[in-house]
């Protein structure tokens, strides 16, 4: 993708603009551990893969929206959670 600036690549595919993005702010996170004091963190700062989804009606969008409302609640049933409790059944986007 070349050298990373301040803004996004232009005309990019999508993993293009995702990966310049977790880099971007994978970046300042490390400059506000550095210069800001900030508390660092010890594991991987993003997840390894991304889900993308075309949003074709405003019942999907609003599935989406519950969905983004309502995740927190069971990080204790996911499986990227090393020490989940329980699986998360069926996953409301699909």
């Amino acid at each position: 993708m070349g050298a990373h600036t301040g803004a996004p690549p232009t005309g990019a595919p999508l993993p293009e603009i995702v990966q310049w993005f977790k880099t971007m702010t994978t970046n300042e996170y490390i400059r506000g551990v550095k210069q800001s004091g900030w508390p660092p963190f010890r594991g991987r700062l993003w997840q390894r893969n991304y889900y993308e989804h075309i949003i074709r009606d405003d019942a999907f969008l609003n599935r989406i929206r519950q969905y983004i409302a309502e995740n927190p609640l069971r990080w204790h049933l996911d499986r990227e959670n090393p020490h989940r409790t329980g699986t998360d059944g069926d996953h409301i986007l699909g």
